[in-house]
């Protein structure tokens, strides 16, 4: 399964929903935007998740080292889960903020200072929640080896981010890709095409 049938099976299940000018989603960020990604819809089929489990798969077996597999809170959680259980190793995820009650952790499960691990996140936009995740898990004593997304929206702000952070991140599909399938399919029209690319490269246009 290659990564742009990966695209297509989100488009397929309506994980990727694509809108006019006239009829934006609007993010909690406030951002507004043409396209949505809602990854958790994944979950609903067993084949896709499975898939996207075996492509994390392939690049986690870039590292010689891995210790445990971490997922960001929520929609990072149960792919992380089918992740780990494919590598046979330990799995625990990062809460958005530090419970109010009981501990008090942030992160949930065995990190242990020293431990090499990979967060997996559904996907990035402007990098802010998964960069946060990924520097609880180091203020822990781990080593974040790298962010795994199913999808990016491939903004300059989150490549930035990262970068300065000094966290690898690597998606399995992007936000170009999708793009270019949608415009194949006939699902968006050459000036629709060509407002989706602006928007990418200006994500606050709308706001």
């Amino acid at each position: 399964m290659t990564h742009r049938q990966i695209a297509e099976q989100l488009l397929d299940i309506g994980a990727l929903l694509i809108r006019d000018r006239e009829h934006l989603f609007t993010w909690a960020s406030g951002i507004r935007s043409p396209i949505y990604c809602d990854n958790r819809l994944t979950l609903s089929f067993p084949a896709v998740r499975d898939e996207i489990a075996s492509a994390f798969v392939q690049k986690v077996a870039e590292y010689s080292e891995v210790d445990v597999i971490v997922g960001t809170a929520t929609a990072g959680i149960a792919h992380a889960a089918y992740l780990s259980q494919k590598l046979d190793l330990p799995m625990a995820y990062v809460r958005s903020s530090a419970k109010v009650h009981g501990k008090g952790e942030m992160i949930e499960g065995v990190v242990r200072s020293g431990d090499k691990v990979v967060l997996i996140e559904d996907l990035i936009s402007t990098g802010g929640s998964s960069l946060k995740a990924a520097q609880a898990l180091q203020k822990a004593g781990a080593e974040v080896l790298c962010v795994l997304s199913i999808f990016t929206y491939q903004f300059e702000e989150a490549k930035d981010a990262f970068e300065k952070a000094a966290i690898p991140t690597w998606s399995i599909t992007n936000y170009s890709e999708v793009l270019t399938i949608a415009k194949e399919r006939g699902h968006v029209s050459e000036e629709e095409a060509d407002l989706l690319s602006a928007w990418s490269k200006n994500p606050r246009m709308f706001t």
